[in-house]
């Protein structure tokens, strides 16, 4: 991220505070007033974001992943596309959460987004592709770790995607295309994604926030219509 061609105003690496003593002594030279590594006491993926949201109520956040490698253009395309449409998410790369006779589709059935239509309540914004958040586009139940460990502790994606609907605000799908970001050899063997994947905890997750807040397919359309 330190070589992007669009440079953010600070990038911020939340790792969990039992991991304070095991930095590299190559990554803590990179500490400067552009990264800096701060600390927190929770494990879960959804730290970096509410920590960020907590720290810089005011500013637009990008979410991106620390087991991969982003092409430089990646910045500048997410920034230039929040330009065009300041008031919603930003997804690089998104999937259609999609239902069918009114019951909610395994997750490996939600089709990846080509062309965003002018308004598709459905989209949900893929974290490992950058996602751009605008200040002040998320619920402020965002922060209420109590409850999204209840209803989503390993899905982050699907919480702030819904608290992205319950402030009224569209997540959209990029319109200029990123070039994929390439996975560190050795990182990936146990990923999020793959635990959700291979047990459909994606769709038992999204089915519990759904109930909770007593959204149908129908209610979410109306909700952001």
């Amino acid at each position: 991220m330190m070589m992007q061609e669009y440079q953010p105003e600070k990038i911020i690496l939340w790792l969990k505070k039992d991991l304070k003593d095991e930095i590299p002594a190559s990554l803590r030279k990179l500490e400067g007033d552009l990264f800096e590594i701060r600390f927190s006491k929770y494990g879960f993926s959804h730290r970096k974001l509410i920590h960020s949201l907590e720290a810089f109520p005011d500013k637009a956040i990008i979410t991106c992943d620390d087991d991969v490698i982003y092409h430089p253009s990646t910045l500048r395309i997410t920034y230039e596309e929040y330009l065009k449409y300041p008031q919603s998410v930003i997804g690089n790369r998104c999937r259609n959460i999609t239902y069918k006779d009114g019951k909610l589709l395994s997750y490996g059935k939600w089709p990846f987004i080509n062309q965003m239509p002018p308004y598709s309540q459905l989209v949900m914004p893929v974290g490992a592709f950058c996602v751009l958040y605008p200040a002040g586009s998320l619920d402020s139940r965002v922060q209420d770790v109590e409850l999204f460990m209840k209803l989503a502790p390993k899905a982050d994606d699907l919480w702030f995607k819904m608290m992205a609907v319950l402030n009224g605000t569209l997540s959209i799908k990029n319109s200029s295309e990123i070039i994929d970001p390439v996975p560190i050899i050795g990182t990936q063997f146990v990923a999020l994604k793959t635990v959700n994947k291979g047990q459909d905890l994606n769709r038992v997750q999204w089915n519990a926030l759904m109930d909770y807040f007593k959204l149908t397919p129908e209610k979410l359309k109306e909700k952001l219509g």
